[in-house]
């Protein structure tokens, strides 16, 4: 078991049972009382931040996470098949680790895995992708006095909220940690 001087800014950690990523650490030394470290941390499993103290020296359970970058093949029941590409070995990701992230995802894609000991635990898909809208409504003249944001289908079947000026076949960038627009891709 590791101590609070062991951890630093990125590390893992396990935390209350759930797994957890060191945003902030800091060591304080509040006048007449003993040292502390304090941390913020980011929970893998529902992304909510936490706080908490920790004594000077006290025994944390420290994890060693290797970051691996897959290529999602398809999809098999509630896992995606994906494959490193250096050693062509597929495994077995739970699609609920990217979250809603998943209805922007195409196979080829290439993604982040954070792995414990052969055990997924949290994934990153790209941070943006170009998708190919499939169905839009078309623009009214006239309609441009502000922001108007019309329903998009996209060609994986999922919708998303566009600008007025964008057609049917245009490939529009899209933020995957958002789910909003960024820009049309010009090719």
């Amino acid at each position: 078991m590791a101590s609070t001087a062991d951890v630093n800014i990125g590390s893992y950690i396990r935390f209350n049972g759930d797994i957890c990523q060191i945003m902030e650490w800091q060591h304080r030394t509040p006048g007449n009382l003993r040292a502390f470290y304090q941390g913020k941390m980011r929970n893998l499993r529902n992304g909510k931040l936490n706080e908490h103290r920790w004594r000077s020296g006290e025994g944390m359970e420290v994890l060693r996470v290797e970051i691996h970058e897959l290529q999602y093949l398809y999809r098999e029941g509630d896992n995606l098949v994906c494959m490193d590409q250096s050693t062509y070995e597929q495994k077995y990701i739970p699609a609920e680790l990217f979250g809603d992230a998943m209805k922007y995802m195409r196979e080829e894609m290439v993604v982040q895995i954070g792995f414990e000991s052969d055990t997924p635990i949290f994934a990153r898909p790209p941070k943006t992708v170009e998708l190919t809208v499939a169905e839009a409504e078309h623009a009214v003249k006239g309609d441009t006095s502000n922001k108007v944001m019309k329903v998009a289908k996209l060609d994986n079947g999922s919708e998303i909220m566009v600008p007025i000026f964008v057609d049917a076949g245009t490939v529009i960038r899209i933020d995957t940690e958002t789910g909003e627009y960024l820009d049309r891709v010009k090719k």
